[in-house]
């Protein structure tokens, strides 16, 4: 019977992971190298709980986009290739991932997963009173400027029962803020969901605390993982090993730093930029939280303010935002809904989202008998957090998961 289990990584995945283990009656110590929770990737990301609309990133068409996005200054996709070999290897996976079978494929196994993490965090704000976190259940409207897209959109809907095509007048009735955007269609699914992510962990963590089962060890970077004999036995904190009975790795991006023999990661951080905009009485905020389809950008009002989400920029390493991008992202979003909110008084972030090649996360067990891992959400990593940590949390306890696992669990190099 597991007693113990150490988590490295204070996000969202990590501390949804710890939370469902301490209700499951486990005892966890949670390692996170910056001294504040929910600080990096977590901390001011596009807000939308999109559980319908969760297609990976690698698709058909993608990689030719791609090339003609690179020549546009308002590209929404950023790719500059270094001496990296590990850049290299996930553009090679990444291209491979780009065909409609497989995108199809991975998509059924994000929707699966997207599905169960909305019906565990329903479970864990009703059944446990979990709240704080500016959830509602707004909707979600898909937005089309260019008719084929839309027309194509329309044409591969795969879940009817759930999402409704409207034309132009149709989504400024429904949402009146886009009255004056030029818009040709849009598609709507009226149960998804927005939240401050930021503001859950924080939930979270107070809930853990309060458990009296979670131990915290903040601003301590992991350095090393001891192992041997296919079980790994410590972790290295600061030249000091703290002993480990099982161990997550939910680490985000610099997981891979900690990848062990015969262990494979393939994650590369794809960053991404957010405007926090506040809202004022004089205001005329969406309420829905919106997809523009074609310029990539998502916008999600929460509580008083308006996140406005944009880009994928493949650079390296560098958190560190670009004045370039950010003001490409207020201008487009001035230019979409100019009365939406205070944009002089945004406030700038910049963050590093850990994808896989495919666009699945890689949840469950490792070839060692006690690691586990829970990470490469990409850009779902709130939308996925609360049901990859069911997930584990049934794994590690040795239950049937409460969902097929088929494509989401580690391979083994």
């Amino acid at each position: 019977m597991v007693q113990r289990v150490c988590i490295i990584g204070g996000g969202v995945v990590g501390l949804a992971t710890a939370y469902a283990l301490v209700r499951d009656g486990i005892d966890v110590t949670l390692v996170e190298a910056r001294a504040a929770l929910g600080s990096e990737t977590s901390f001011a990301n596009g807000g939308q709980l999109s559980y319908r609309y969760v297609a990976p990133l690698a698709d058909a068409g993608v990689p030719w986009q791609a090339l003609g996005w690179m020549l546009r200054t308002d590209s929404p996709l950023k790719l500059r290739p270094r001496l990296d070999p590990a850049q290299w290897r996930w553009m090679a996976a990444f291209i491979g991932a780009c065909r409609s079978s497989v995108n199809r494929r991975n998509g059924s196994h994000l929707l699966r997963l997207a599905l169960l993490s909305q019906a565990t965090l329903q479970g864990w704000r009703e059944d446990d009173g979990l709240d704080g976190f500016d959830w509602r259940r707004n909707g979600k409207l898909v937005t089309f400027r260019d008719a084929g897209h839309f027309q194509r959109a329309r044409q591969g809907l795969a879940d009817s029962a759930h999402q409704q095509v409207l034309g132009p007048a149709e989504c400024a009735s429904l949402e009146p803020a886009l009255a004056d955007v030029p818009f040709v269609g849009g598609i709507y699914t009226p149960d998804e969901e927005v939240a401050d992510c930021h503001a859950f962990c924080q939930r979270l963590a107070a809930r853990l605390r309060a458990s009296g089962r979670c131990e915290f060890l903040l601003g301590h970077p992991v350095t090393a993982i001891d192992h041997g004999a296919g079980t790994v036995r410590a972790v290295e904190l600061n030249g000091q090993q703290l002993p480990v009975e099982h161990l997550v790795i939910a680490a985000g991006h610099r997981s891979a730093a900690l990848a062990l023999p015969d262990l494979r990661m393939p994650l590369y951080p794809l960053k991404g930029y957010s405007l926090s905009v506040p809202i004022g009485a004089q205001h005329r905020a969406p309420e829905l939280s919106i997809t523009d389809y074609d310029r990539k950008m998502v916008y999600a009002r929460i509580g008083e303010q308006l996140r406005v989400a944009a880009m994928v920029d493949i650079v390296g390493f560098d958190p560190s935002p670009d004045p370039k991008r950010l003001a490409l992202i207020k201008r487009q979003a001035v230019e979409t809904f100019p009365l939406a909110g205070d944009y002089a008084h945004a406030i700038e972030w910049a963050g590093m989202r850990p994808a896989t090649p495919s666009g699945v996360p890689l949840i469950g067990a490792t070839g060692y008998r006690n690691l586990w891992l829970n990470l490469g959400h990409g850009a779902l990593g709130f939308t996925l957090a609360c049901g990859s940590a069911r997930l584990l949390s049934e794994l590690i306890r040795r239950r049937p998961p409460s969902i097929d696992l088929q494509g989401l669990t580690p391979r083994v190099a």
